[in-house]
């Protein structure tokens, strides 16, 4: 599938200031960026790569006090939506040396909290199977609540709240899949599905020695989902990390079929 991607930001800042940026679509296994343009005005960019290989990070310094920005993306995503069921969970001793961080807790995904409701509700499934059944249980038990929650909701927060929005029901399914001892990290994605639209945040997990995309929103699907970034949480994988207060203005992203 062919997704066309754009994104326009206007932010101030007190101070002259460097952002840190993860918003351009990756070059990686299953998609393909075929055309692809980021103009930030007077900036000066250096290019750093992302986690675990995926996409690529800007430090943008900022010499003024405001922030324009445009970023345009043609995108050819070419991986299959696969059921999870029946793929099977590497044992432990075999995962590889950059997959093994992701069974861990991080800053606002506290999986060992999780191990007891986990081994209760889903302890008699396995691989794909427990997996699949976690991501239901959340699509079905959350709600999708914008304003819910802010930077600093943690994911026993959502849990005990029972809404969120994107950024926490993939807080949660990786809290409860690391809990059951399988890989989980976090995804910065565009998809068309998104709404409101805006910058989209999901997991993969490893099952069958590869990261397979996980949407418990259930607003985007592997075959339409192009990623930008992976990381443990929503800490690694924001859009725009800014040394200096930041002022939203505005900003505008948009993912249509092509």
């Amino acid at each position: 599938m062919r997704l066309i991607i754009d994104v326009t930001m206007h932010y101030n800042f007190a101070q002259p200031n460097t952002v840190f940026l993860a918003l351009e679509a990756a070059q990686t296994d299953g998609q393909d960026v075929i055309d692809a343009w980021i103009n930030i005005g007077d900036a000066t960019i250096d290019r750093i790569a992302g986690d675990s290989g995926v996409g690529e990070r800007i430090w943008a310094r900022v010499p003024g006090y405001e922030m324009y920005l445009t970023y345009h993306a043609v995108v050819d995503v070419t991986r299959p939506t696969v059921p999870l069921e029946g793929m099977q969970a590497i044992p432990l001793h075999q995962l590889p040396a950059e997959v093994a961080p992701y069974l861990r807790p991080s800053r606002y995904v506290q999986s060992d909290k999780f191990q007891s409701f986990v081994g209760k509700r889903f302890g008699h499934l396995g691989g794909g199977d427990k997996v699949a059944a976690i991501r239901d249980w959340i699509t079905q038990n959350l709600s999708y609540v914008p304003g819910s929650s802010d930077a600093d909701t943690n994911v026993l927060e959502t849990f005990a709240g029972r809404q969120g929005v994107c950024r926490d029901y993939a807080h949660l399914i990786c809290a409860m899949v690391r809990a059951a001892q399988i890989p989980a990290r976090m995804v910065a994605a565009y998809s068309p599905g998104v709404w409101p639209p805006d910058f989209h945040a999901l997991a993969e997990v490893w099952l069958d020695d590869a990261w397979h995309l996980v949407d418990p929103t259930a607003m985007g699907q592997p075959h339409n989902i192009a990623k930008i970034a992976v990381g443990r949480d929503a800490y690694d994988i924001a859009f725009m990390d800014s040394q200096a207060p930041a002022g939203l203005i505005y900003q505008a992203v948009s993912v249509v079929e092509g």
